[in-house]
């Protein structure tokens, strides 16, 4: 992914997140069931009358309104304007030249991204759900930390230093957005209000989009070694990768066992494991590096939004 990009086009990709974000930002940031219902019923989702002529005049449960809290949170944290989290608006921003200085919710200077997913959507044979695991496809990415933005204008220089940032961006936003793409469906199965899965099965499938967009930049990013600190990008369409399951512009999910290893191969989002999904989601993030720096309090609040959403029981 050399710096030949369409702006137009990532800029389209970005306004789709933010209204994404601001929805589920409307539906989920209050005190509890009392506030998100009222702005349910204040957008016209849940009205009385909706409900009744759909035959979901039931209310939120606390559950529902658990998950859409997370999810809230989860989406602030991919990028967009803070609304609960606002306190922890506190991380440094970089130092180059044009960059905006503000409190930063999440870290871009110290990743170590994990980059399995890129053989785990080209496995025709194993699925996460049945705890099989994957190499990671950049293995260096998960041996130090990495900045995915220039940190100062230092990093403008040489020319290979800053294609490794651009690099490591392209591989982390696919991570991010792979994510996501589990996410929804996982936590859409402990969902009780018609209404509220309908939010999820809406906005899920976006997620998958985005993923496959940076999955497809991802794999335009060039072989090489950073100069500076030695991070190694292979040449993916080469051994031990390469061939028809790992050819770099391969952006379908790849068809592989589900629900029962009895099944045929099929395409698949994967995982899609509803037990502790939320718990896992923040973990991975945590372990992204995209918190280094937040506080105690940032990380019991996360980690409360978590487990409240992964208690969550279909009604």
């Amino acid at each position: 992914m050399e710096q030949k990009t369409k702006p137009a086009q990532e800029e389209k990709i970005m306004k789709t997140s933010a209204s994404r974000r601001a929805l589920l930002k409307g539906l989920a940031v209050g005190a509890g069931a009392g506030a998100i219902g009222a702005e349910l019923l204040n957008v016209g989702v849940l009205s009385n009358t909706h409900a009744h002529a759909q035959g979901t005049g039931a209310a939120l449960t606390k559950g529902d309104v658990a998950i859409l809290r997370f999810l809230s949170a989860a989406e602030i944290l991919e990028g967009a304007d803070p609304v609960n989290l606002d306190k922890f608006r506190t991380l440094p921003s970089s130092k180059a030249t044009g960059a905006q200085q503000i409190g930063r919710l999440t870290n871009l200077m110290q990743l170590s991204v994990d980059t399995s997913y890129w053989t785990k959507y080209r496995s025709r044979t194993k699925n996460p759900d049945f705890g099989d695991t994957f190499p990671p496809a950049v293995p260096g990415l998960l041996q130090g930390q990495f900045p995915a933005i220039p940190r100062d204008d230092n990093d403008l220089h040489p020319k290979k230093h800053i294609q490794a940032i651009a690099n490591t961006a392209g591989f982390h936003f696919a991570f991010i957005e792979q994510g996501g793409t589990s996410l929804y469906p996982s936590l859409a199965q402990r969902v009780s209000h018609p209404e509220v899965l309908r939010i999820l099965l809406s906005i899920g499938p976006t997620e998958t989009a985005h993923f496959q967009t940076w999955h497809d930049k991802a794999g335009n990013a060039p072989a090489l070694t950073d100069p500076t600190n030695g991070l190694v990008f292979p040449d993916l369409n080469a051994p031990p990768f390469g061939g028809e399951d790992f050819q770099t512009n391969l952006i379908m999910p790849e068809p592989t066992i589900f629900l029962s290893r009895k099944f045929p191969p099929v395409s698949i989002i994967r995982p899609t494991q509803t037990q502790g999904a939320a718990m896992g989601a923040a973990k991975a993030l945590t372990d992204d590096g995209l918190f280094i720096g937040q506080s105690k309090e940032f990380f019991r609040v996360l980690q409360e939004l978590a487990e409240e959403a992964d208690e969550a029981q279909r009604g």
